[in-house]
């Protein structure tokens, strides 16, 4: 029987891969290839769902009889290119359960860090602890490339954070019901589980995969098992994405065209405290410069934004209404942002200097 949630989830899935990635412009920028081919991944995935909850009735369907396999997706790409965003953001379009995990947290059973069921864990709270509603969700798993495993001879040392780790997460992403620790934690025999069919939850997982990425040709699962990763594992994720790089035009468009941008949000605290914000260009290349420079991508962007404007927020609730400027000299750090106009707050007026 299906849930009140899961039929929700399942009208919402209904989206095409055109509405997905008109979403996905919106709120991302670049990776337009990455785009078109999580969307036609996660709609294959949703439709292979529906018609398991109502098979084709068809009559003379040559079809009927076929099962449509699972496409588990795997994304390449260096850090801060935008993957776990577009997850992010590909869930919320589709209002379907989403959870983040770290592979490197992962450990082998019996050693220090956490079980891959905890990934799990994390999918069932998001899901507000509908089990059946947690079936239907989507987890990404970050850093998969750092559980490759050893080059060494793992006969004499147990490989605890690669292959051994690779073959746990591989019983879950082929589909299996998993038994996860209601508390969390180390799963122990007098702990109570809750039983969570792992059939329907789509895997994405993601890393930068340093030398593979900057390949000019496709990524090949050859690649991916010369890189380090178990061949029965990578045949669990046919769908490969590669995500390329951002450049200083791609990380200036971040910070200022998508809807929630960086730099709207500093101005919108801001405009809290009657002080109107301008970011000239030279100060938005500056910034994109930096990140690029740091090698950090889009995930830099709010800590080097947060570096030059940490002083400025401290003083704006006790500052004069204004139009104050921020220009290269400012995120440089050799010079203040500069007050341009005064705001009459009664009358909404502003007066030039």
């Amino acid at each position: 029987m299906t849930s009140t949630r899961s039929r929700k989830m399942t009208r919402k899935s209904q989206s095409t891969p055109k509405e997905i990635v008109t979403h996905l412009d919106s709120i991302v920028v670049g990776q337009a290839n990455a785009k078109k081919r999580l969307a036609v991944g996660v709609t294959n995935h949703y439709k292979r769902i529906r018609e398991m909850d109502a098979p084709s009735s068809r009559s003379n369907d040559d079809l009927a009889d076929v099962k449509i396999e699972k496409s588990n997706m795997l994304l390449l790409g260096p850090t801060g290119c935008g993957k776990t965003f577009l997850l992010k953001s590909l869930a919320e379009k589709l209002d379907v359960p989403f959870a983040i995990s770290d592979a490197t947290t992962l450990t082998e059973a019996g050693y220090i860090g956490e079980d891959v069921e905890s990934i799990l864990l994390r999918l069932l709270n998001a899901a507000d602890g509908d089990v059946e509603w947690a079936e239907r969700g989507i987890v990404y798993i970050d850093e998969i490339d750092k559980i490759r495993k050893s080059s060494g001879n793992v006969s004499i040392t147990r490989d605890v954070s690669g292959e051994c780790v690779q073959q746990s997460l591989l019983k879950m992403v082929e589909g299996k019901v998993c038994n996860v620790p209601e508390q969390g934690g180390r799963k122990h025999p007098e702990a109570a589980t809750i039983a969570i069919d792992t059939t329907n939850i789509l895997f994405v997982c993601g890393g930068a995969f340093v030398g593979l990425n900057e390949k000019p040709a496709d990524v090949t699962p050859h690649d991916l098992v010369q890189y380090g990763m178990i061949p029965e594992f990578i045949g669990r994720f046919p769908v490969i994405v590669k995500l390329e790089e951002l450049g200083v035009k791609d990380l200036m468009a971040i910070l200022t065209e998508p809807r929630d941008a960086l730099l709207k949000q500093y101005r919108k605290l801001c405009r809290i405290d009657n002080v109107d914000l301008e970011f000239t260009d030279d100060a938005i290349a500056e910034i994109a410069k930096r990140a690029l420079q740091l090698k950090t991508g889009a995930r830099g962007l709010r800590s080097i934004v947060e570096s030059f404007m940490a002083d400025f927020l401290y003083e704006s609730s006790d500052m004069e209404p204004g139009h104050y400027r921020i220009n290269a000299s400012v995120v440089r750090g050799t010079a203040k942002p500069s007050k341009v106009a005064t705001i009459d707050v009664r009358r909404s007026k502003v007066k030039a200097r």
